[in-house]
Parts: structure tokens; C-alpha cells; sequence
């Protein structure tokens, strides 16, 4: 099963490189490098600091960057990449409904999420107006291995797929509960795949608990995972799973022949 973006095969004449270095620039800003000088950003692209500071010019001159003649850094513009994204895909707005009936089942918070290389990222989320000030906003990237709906899709993944996935994986401990080994991970994973839902609890942040389910469309492609995200309180594992994962089971079975 594959899921449905995926990497095109490009040949060398059709290749701007022009292109690629001016998104791998946007992409070395992130939440520990935030400013950073011509330098700096030559270092993490691999250009030199003359190089850079062209693009980021550029970048600048177009909106997407803002500088002080030292340091830059990203604009808000940068956020219509992402939106255009969003609006113009068709899986954000074909789950959006779905969402929403796993919201009123459970009344929790529900996401829709993609794995985009080593990352989750959530493109689509329903919930009451209290719960839309909390929780994931659209576009938001974590490492997949922490969330239920990223441990749902790796499950789908193919061994050789889930492989090079894990060795390009850096883990990272968030909590004390964080899954940092990779050998307990695939056992995690195998269980997951055997039982066709995922539950992460306090990996990333503690007293949170996730489950999720995959996401099929036609033709058994793998599309994306389907999750609910709530505050443990006092309520145990068990309890959670008989509440949540049957709503979540009919509604993935609901959009399998919709999508």
C-alpha cells in the first residue's frame, strides 16, 4: 500500500535547481533557528555564505523573508505555501465531515494527519469551539513515531519502506515515556499493524493520550491516519479505547469507499 503523495521520478533536463535550493533555504528555519545570518544558512544548505545571502535577498525582495542587514528571517508570507496547500487539496476537505462525526461520537477533538517524510503533519482537525484553542493547529510537524496517527501509518508501511524510515529517523526523548529504541518501536509497530489502531500515551507531552486509526481510499491506498487526541485525567487506557476506537473503526470504514 502507498500512500498517495509520494516522490516523482525526475529526469535531468526538467530538474531547476534554482528551485530546490531557494525551498531548502525556507526550510532551515525552524523553531531553534529562527534568525539566522547568510552564513548560518549557507552552512545548513550546503551554499556558500555569497550564495546564500542571494537567495535570501530574493526571498526577501519577494516577501518571504525579512532582514535587519544582518540576520533573516522567515515573513508570514511563507504561510500561503502551506495554505495553498490546504485549500487546494482534495483530502483535507474530503475529511473534514468525517472529522466532525467522530467529534460529535466522542466529543473529542479529532485530527486527520500525513506522513510527510520523517514527519506528521496534521492537515485537517474538528472539535468544539472550546477545543479549537487548544490541541494541534493545521500544518503542524512532529515526529511520527510520538503520535498515534503517525504510528498508525508507519504500521501500513512495507518492511523495506519502514526501514529507511527508521534509518533516516534521529529519536528524540520528549518524555520519560518517549519510544527511543528502534528495535522496541518496530515490536510496537507489529502490534499495531496486527491490530489495526495505534494508542500513544505521554510520549510527547505527558498526561496526553492518542489513538488513531489508518486511513484507506480505493484501491486499499493508504492516504493518511485518523485520530483523536484527549487529556488522560482519570480515565484508563481501556476505558478510552471502548469510547473512542469504535467511532473512529466506523468512520474509517465509513470514508474506505468514499475517498
Amino acid at each position: 500500500m502507498n500512500l498517495s503523495t509520494h516522490t516523482v521520478a525526475l529526469e535531468r533536463r526538467d530538474w531547476i535547481a534554482g528551485l530546490e535550493k531557494g525551498l531548502s533555504i525556507i526550510e532551515v528555519f525552524d523553531a531553534d533557528h529562527s534568525r539566522l545570518t547568510a552564513s548560518q544558512v549557507g552552512q545548513r544548505c550546503g551554499l556558500t555564505r555569497t550564495a546564500a545571502r542571494r537567495y535570501l535577498l530574493t526571498l526577501a525582495h519577494l516577501g518571504y523573508a525579512m532582514t535587519d542587514g544582518k540576520l533573516f528571517w522567515l515573513s508570514p508570507r511563507v504561510l500561503r505555501l502551506g495554505q495553498a496547500y490546504l485549500d487546494s487539496a482534495r483530502l483535507p476537505r474530503a475529511v473534514q465531515p468525517f472529522l466532525q462525526r467522530v467529534t460529535a461520537g466522542t466529543g473529542e477533538t479529532a485530527y486527520a494527519g500525513v506522513l510527510d517524510q520523517q514527519d506528521l503533519v496534521y492537515i485537517a482537525r474538528s472539535g468544539t469551539h472550546r477545543q479549537m484553542n487548544i490541541g494541534y493547529v493545521l500544518g503542524s510537524r512532529v515526529q511520527a513515531q510520538v503520535t498515534a496517527a503517525g504510528m498508525a501509518i508507519l504500521s501500513q508501511l512495507s518492511p523495506a519502506a519502514l526501514e529507511a524510515w527508521l534509518d533516516r529517523r534521529e529519536f528524540r526523548p520528549y518524555t520519560s515515556h518517549t519510544l527511543t529504541d528502534p528495535q522496541q518501536l518496530r515490536e510496537v509497530l507489529e502490534l499495531t499493524r496486527r491490530q489495526g489502531w495505534a494508542v500513544s500515551e505521554q510520549q510527547l507531552e505527558m498526561n496526553f493520550r492518542g489513538i488513531a486509526v489508518p486511513v484507506f481510499g480505493h484501491g486499499d491506498a493508504l492516504l493518511g491516519a485518523m485520530s483523536v487526541t484527549m487529556p488522560m485525567n482519570n480515565e484508563s487506557t481501556e476505558a478510552a479505547l471502548a469510547r473512542v476506537l469504535p467511532v473512529l473503526q466506523e468512520t474509517a470504514r465509513s470514508m474506505r469507499h468514499l475517498l
